[in-house]
């Protein structure tokens, strides 16, 4: 019996088969017979595969409804590759995961690595057929690609053998992940960017190098392998957790984390699908077409990324189709015959009749919550549930200094001057600067700084602040995207990477950066001035991203808010002011490992989520905002915003339990695996116990600062001139939106 019924699927395009199926059936049994794939042992006297489980999974036949378009030869290498992935997972089962032999595994992962070689390297002799598959794929595969598309694939080819050590030290302890560790986590072990790269293989479509680390582009690579992942749990939670006692499933996931059923779990994880692939489309309709105009991109590369978009849409819609008919996955009534009233007609010809009920009854209910919101509702204060903090407080001796310096630091930058468009007193005034002390918070979470740099931590609070309140204030009424890109690119000219001339500033916010662009930047190493600066020019984009849903009037989808929010709360820049000291003592590839990676991701994310809770009522009910994880949620999971404040506290209470294993479990494992030396060793130790400060420090000034509270929020309405209250959106369909009645008269 099925653990569940499968959920409606929100199937946008129709799947199509290529003519080249039966040639790759043939071709891949052959393959994986040479490759010895089909006699291999397992510990308990059997075999990871004979013949006739590799003809029931029929890998052709996915690759055939993945890849409708591509020629015979293409067609079989893509299916000798995907033969070879399932072929890896299936032995990394068998002879690792069963036995928890966490040694045996890394040491076969480490010689795989070895087979992704790079010109003119020669890989060892293969010992096994997960080896000898590589091997043959490899050779067969990088010649015809360019160097840029050999480094992400074989990024994304290492990251689904190497975090398949996630999934097993998981299993270990017994532990299952938190939602977001969890999406983060299986868009590396699951493969779907990998597949992403072959997408790009077959289509004959290699993404232009200069686009690939973009937003759009990797939005769309995300939201691919999002949807990719999360169709596959529901498809194998029966075999998985049923079966094979895995613990790395969404569904699973789901269901512990809510608490609910697991017919309840998989509704919730369909929903979630169903999001990411309208992000998807959104992002393809609406962000790239801008992207290729912005970059004046040439027409062979345009129709390159539209192969690739078109590639993506293909081997969604063909891989349901396989899912729904493959031995390998439950699917009892994923095709069924026999249609219920709204189903509509059956049989050949009528997909357009199902994917348009597929369009109204999964896509349209969906789409229509994310759009319908009206703003500026009066939800009042909301009080907040005990928030589990295990750190301690820390203030810096240099408080007082800090204050006195930030305040003369704003007024030399013309913080409080007058603003066109913004009310004649400034977008802030000296009370409410400080109210919101943030002198206070940066020597809380930088307790240990010397005065000159609690002074910079401070400024830069001061300014991101600013910055995140101007860009709604002066272009967020008016929805004038096309002033606030203008404004975006100016402040990139701000942070000149050879520390070089920059233009006269012509606003505060400019001022403001140049005069702490030199002040921070000088002194740095160039490569981390890079990464500041990456920093820094990711938190104004995220600005734009805020306006931009703000113009579309659409709630974001859920796993974008929490990777955007860490942008929008400048997370990456505020906890690099912290990495300054040791950042040039650790090696770059260990701050991209998994560990510490993951820690500073789940600090970010509690961080966020806490301002999210504390400004509520002033982003809800006084700004007309979209972006707060209490309505993000609210709207996903159609609940009202007390039971959406506890799903974001268990949020937060799981990250901060993520974070506390990672900072004494994983870390000191990391040190070990990687043998660093004793410099590295505590300047990582420095780093994990900043993020600690951190997180307690930021919790400390929402509870104590007056910016969040009712009085204060009043108290900066009633200042404001009925000509220039920004918030409130104008034109034609707007008169339905109620005011709360203190709200002046414009």
């Amino acid at each position: 019996m099925q653990a569940f019924t499968l959920p409606d699927f929100y199937l946008a395009y129709p799947p199509r088969l290529n003519p080249h199926l039966e040639r790759s059936r043939a071709h891949s049994m052959g393959w994986a017979r040479r490759m010895g794939m089909l006699d291999t042992p397992t510990p308990d006297g059997g075999v990871v595969w004979d013949e006739d489980a590799l003809a029931r999974m029929d890998y052709a036949l996915m690759c055939a409804y993945t890849h409708p378009d591509c020629d015979g030869p293409a067609l079989d290498l893509i299916t000798d590759w995907y033969v070879w992935v399932f072929f890896f997972d299936d032995h990394f089962l068998e002879l690792y995961k069963y036995s928890r032999d966490l040694a045996g595994a890394k040491a076969h992962l480490d010689r795989l690595e070895l087979f992704m070689t790079a010109e003119g390297e020669q890989p060892p002799e293969p010992e096994n057929p997960a080896e000898a598959g590589l091997k043959d794929l490899w050779e067969r595969t990088v010649p015809s690609m360019s160097a840029a598309w050999r480094r992400r694939f074989t990024l994304s080819t290492h990251n689904l053998m190497v975090e398949s050590m996630w999934e097993l030290e998981n299993i270990e302890r017994g532990r299952i992940a938190n939602p977001i560790e969890y999406v983060q986590m299986r868009r590396r072990v699951g493969g779907a960017p990998w597949s992403a790269n072959l997408v790009e293989y077959a289509a004959g479509a290699e993404v232009p190098g200069a686009l690939a680390a973009t937003r759009p582009l990797r939005v769309l690579c995300d939201t691919f392998a999002d949807a990719v992942h999360l169709r596959n749990d529901l498809f194998s939670y029966q075999r998985e957790v049923r079966e094979e006692g895995e613990n790395s499933n969404a569904v699973l996931v789901f269901e512990r984390f809510f608490d609910c059923t697991t017919q309840q779990a998989a509704e919730l994880v369909n929903d979630l699908l169903t999001s990411r692939l309208q992000q998807f489309e959104d992002t393809a309709l609406t962000e790239i077409p801008a992207l290729l105009a912005e970059h004046a991109v040439p027409p062979h590369e345009q129709a390159a990324v539209a192969a690739y978009t078109k590639g993506l849409q293909d081997w969604q819609s063909g891989g349901h189709e396989w899912h729904a008919r493959s031995s390998r996955y439950m699917n009892q009534g994923a095709l069924s015959d026999s249609p219920g009233v709204l189903d509509g007609p059956a049989g050949l010809g009528t997909s357009l009749t199902r994917l348009a009920r597929s369009a109204l009854l999964t896509g349209l209910p969906r789409r229509a919550r994310a759009h319908s919101y009206v703003p500026f509702e009066q939800v009042g204060h909301l009080p907040l549930p005990t928030l589990y903090m295990p750190f301690p407080i820390r203030t810096s001796p240099h408080l007082e200094d800090a204050r006195r310096h930030s305040l003369e630091w704003a007024r030399d930058m013309g913080i409080f001057d007058s603003l066109p468009g913004v009310e004649a007193g400034g977008l802030w005034d000296e009370r409410r600067f400080h109210g919101m002390d943030l002198a206070y918070c940066a020597a809380m979470i930088h307790a240990d700084a010397e005065p000159e740099g609690l002074d910079l931590s401070a400024e830069w609070l001061v300014w991101g602040t600013y910055g995140d309140d101007y860009y709604p204030a002066v272009f967020g009424a008016t929805r004038d995207l096309a002033a606030a890109k203008a404004c975006d690119d100016r402040l990139a000219l701000f942070v000149p990477l050879d520390m070089g001339a920059t233009p006269e500033p012509l606003s505060p916010l400019e001022r403001g950066l140049d005069d702490l662009w030199r002040r921070t930047a000088d002194p740095m190493s160039p490569s981390h001035r890079l990464r500041f600066r990456t920093a820094v020019l990711d938190c104004t984009a995220s600005w734009l991203w805020e306006l931009a849903n703000q113009a579309k009037h659409r709630i974001p989808d859920p796993i974008d808010y929490v990777e955007m929010r860490r942008r929008t709360f400048g997370s990456d820049l505020t906890i690099a002011l912290s990495r300054i000291a040791s950042s040039d003592e650790i090696p770059q590839e260990v701050w991209q490992h998994r560990t510490l990676r993951e820690l500073d991701t789940a600090a970010q994310d509690y961080a966020c989520f806490t301002n999210d809770l504390f400004s509520y009522q002033k982003e809800i009910e006084f700004e007309g905002e979209l972006h707060n994880l209490v309505l993000v949620v609210q709207k996903f999971l159609d609940v009202d915003r007390w039971k959406a404040r506890d799903v974001v506290a268990d949020l937060m209470t799981a990250r901060m339990r993520q974070f506390e294993h990672l900072a004494s479990t994983a870390l000191p494992a990391l040190f070990d695996d990687l043998s660093l030396d004793e410099t590295s060793r505590a300047a990582l130790t420095r780093h994990a116990d900043l993020l600690k400060e951190w997180m307690s420090g930021i919790l400390e000034w929402h509870r104590r600062v007056p910016r969040y509270t009712a009085p204060e929020l009043r108290r900066i309405r009633a200042t404001q001139t009925p000509q220039t209250y920004t918030f409130l959106p104008t034109g034609p369909g707007t008169t339905a939106i109620h005011l709360p009645a203190d709200v002046p008269a414009l």
